[in-house]
């Protein structure tokens, strides 16, 4: 019998993790641990691998195939682009403290698309293969281009099969013309909540009144559209709020996923705000808030996640769980996936164009008149998957996880620093310790959010108290 190679990590005590190449994994101690490495496992060991994919008898035996078929799931393959993010003007009716594009006052000119550019782009998307699409309109603030959304909204229905579009607003000045455009059924938003009412004064409206009319358009969107509609905080990692205060402002307007950011350090925001190192303040947030959800999901008729945390446990549980751009492996950018620029350049990520406007990297891949060039981005590409990485061989985690170069290269102006250096590493070796903490928890209340958030649905909570 041939044993696949196991990685393996401290769990607490003496148990370990132990990880195969494909996400196949359990938890056991030292003694197994030993017998492993010197090659003395008992029987029981053998038929515990083999019955749990981890061991094969020979090449091309139904084991080996289907520990080849895990593998390969976990890998992620880029397909067709058919997710577009559009930035129609870099203008915007707010100065949040945290921004971190190089937004402009609302009434300054010359950072709209004009009809040229608007023109290209619809040429443009009416040659890209997919016959499906999601368009996703940035900004500034997309809202201050309505007649730009409308046009482009109308091209992408007659163009593609059930396009969606997305409007990353900041709710603050919603005509009843812009509502209109907005209660459509295809039609999703995306807005700020950060992370609380007093904070988000703080640091984005400044204004008493300003804010009481953000949360009255937030009431209203959350009534009218509630399931179209999200809202993501943004946190200083110097003040850090009580998560049951960030808990309570979310579930009052019935919202049920949280996604925990910290100012990002890609953008202007670094020079305000200290976001190079923070990342043992930064995972210890994240493990108590993800605690205090599992003592809300305990009593809550209507539960909540943590929506990276979820994600990673997924991508633990679930082969081929791909869905979110900033976690794949290889991380290929700049294919299924691209951002259109307010004067119409390319960019692979929302986050290189900040990395670029800064002056770190020029990661343009030319523009919707003269056409793309990937040549600098296919150059790190060749370096965006974690397989032969150094570090990441010897790391359990590394069939879950993956790499940001961008973030990489806005922090540290390289892409080649020892993985565990970094902080894209840290937070995440943080995260997954997490993940599989609570995995194997005996408290039925994590064992109940864990199921939930999990992705299984309609529970029953006795299955939650059976150890797996």
């Amino acid at each position: 019998m041939n044993v696949v190679p196991l990685k393996f990590r401290p769990a607490g005590g003496e148990r370990l993790i132990f990880c195969d190449d494909a996400g196949g994994f359990f938890r056991s101690n030292e003694a197994f641990l030993e017998r492993y490495v010197e090659d003395r496992m008992t029987p029981d060991d053998r038929s515990f691998l083999k019955t749990n994919g981890h061991a094969f008898d020979k090449p091309g035996d139904l084991a080996y195939n289907a520990f080849s078929y895990r593998w390969a799931r976990r890998l992620h393959a880029p397909a067709d682009l058919d997710y577009v993010i559009l930035v129609p003007t870099l203008r915007c009716n707010l100065a949040c403290a945290y921004c971190q594009v190089s937004r402009v006052n609302e009434n300054a000119p010359g950072h709209d698309w004009d009809a040229a550019t608007l023109q290209a782009v619809l040429v443009w998307l009416d040659s890209l293969s997919s016959k499906t699409i999601k368009i996703e309109f940035q900004g500034g603030e997309p809202l201050l281009r309505l007649d730009v959304l409308r046009d482009v909204r109308a091209f992408a229905r007659q163009r593609f099969d059930q396009p969606k579009f997305v409007v990353c607003t900041n709710l603050q000045a919603v005509s009843e013309a812009a509502w209109e455009f907005l209660s459509a059924s295809d039609t999703f938003v995306s807005t700020s909540l950060d992370p609380t009412s007093e904070l988000h004064e703080r640091y984005r409206t400044s204004r008493h009144a300003a804010t009481e009319q953000f949360l009255q358009n937030l009431a209203r969107a959350t009534k009218d559209f509630p399931d179209r509609i999200s809202a993501l905080p943004t946190f200083d990692p110097n003040a850090l709020p009580e998560p049951h205060d960030v808990i309570d402002a979310y579930s009052s307007f019935g919202f049920r996923s949280i996604y925990l950011r910290p100012v990002n350090h890609q953008g202007f925001a670094r020079k305000r705000f200290r976001t190079q190192d923070i990342g043992g303040v930064w995972n210890g947030y994240v493990r108590r808030f993800v605690m205090a959800l599992v003592d809300y999901n305990a009593t809550s008729e209507h539960p909540m996640e943590e929506f990276y945390f979820s994600h990673c446990l997924r991508r633990v549980v679930l082969g081929g769980h791909d869905g979110h751009v900033d976690l794949r492996n290889p991380n290929i950018v700049g294919r299924s996936y691209v951002v259109v620029d307010h004067d119409g350049s390319f960019y692979p990520t929302d986050e290189a164009r900040m990395v670029t406007r800064l002056g770190q990297i020029d990661l343009r891949m030319g523009d919707v008149r003269t056409g793309m060039d990937r040549t600098i981005v296919d150059a790190l590409n060749a370096e965006s998957l974690n397989l032969f990485d150094p570090d990441c061989v010897h790391c359990p985690y590394q069939a879950f996880c993956g790499v940001d170069l961008i973030d990489d290269l806005s922090r540290y102006g390289r892409i080649d620093l020892p993985r565990h250096l970094t902080d894209f590493c840290q937070r995440h070796l943080a995260l997954f310790d997490l993940v599989f903490e609570l995995q194997y928890s005996d408290d039925p209340k994590v064992r109940r959010s864990i199921a939930l958030w999990s992705g299984l649905v309609d529970i029953d909570p006795e299955l939650t108290k059976v150890h797996q």
